[in-house]
């Protein structure tokens, strides 16, 4: 149960009043600034470099893989049956890199990084996570792009979209050489 004040007498007030002095009002701080809006995303960019792609794709003869649709690749030197292997997630992954919310240009940087490394410690299996492009304005942008890079590159020796429990059509499983 809460106590009530005990009032305070004429003379207690006074006393207090002349041992404090004169009193001045404090004004209350002003309101700190408004945070900056976040820089706008240059959707006319990202929809010229989306067009870009897919003429550069068209010119090469080969259309851009949608959301769903499965990837698979391989070199001249590896077998069918070694693709077929690698689509059902027989190799074991010894490392993965996930791509998922990153612009084109910094998900390049980090992929050549990655192959790179892997390669370089003898890592022959990895797993990129890409994403179906659910959020990408017309096709799936870093799918495009992972496809694209691997197809390229001379030490990639195969890659196949990864089983339904690896990602699926989002993440793709590359056999180094």
């Amino acid at each position: 149960m809460a106590r009530k004040p005990t009032p305070v007498s004429g003379d207690d007030a006074a006393l207090f009043r002349e041992a404090i002095g004169e009193v001045r009002r404090i004004e209350a701080p002003p309101a700190p600034p408004a945070v900056a809006p976040s820089p706008p995303r240059p959707r006319r960019f990202e929809a010229d470099e989306v067009e870009a792609l897919r003429e550069s794709r068209q010119l090469a003869g080969e259309a851009p893989p949608d959301g769903d649709e499965l990837l698979a690749f391989r070199r001249d030197q590896v077998s069918e049956r070694t693709l077929k292997r690698l689509r059902r997630g027989e190799y074991s992954v010894q490392d993965e890199l996930d791509l998922h919310h990153l612009r084109a240009t910094d998900a390049e940087t980090l992929l050549r990084r990655f192959l790179s490394e892997a390669r370089g410690g003898d890592r022959r299996c990895v797993r990129i996570v890409h994403g179906k492009g659910l959020r990408s304005e017309g096709a799936p942008v870093l799918k495009q792009l992972v496809d694209r890079m691997l197809r390229q590159r001379g030490d990639v020796l195969a890659f196949a979209s990864a089983p339904p429990n690896q990602g699926g059509a989002g993440a793709v499983l590359v056999l180094l050489g």
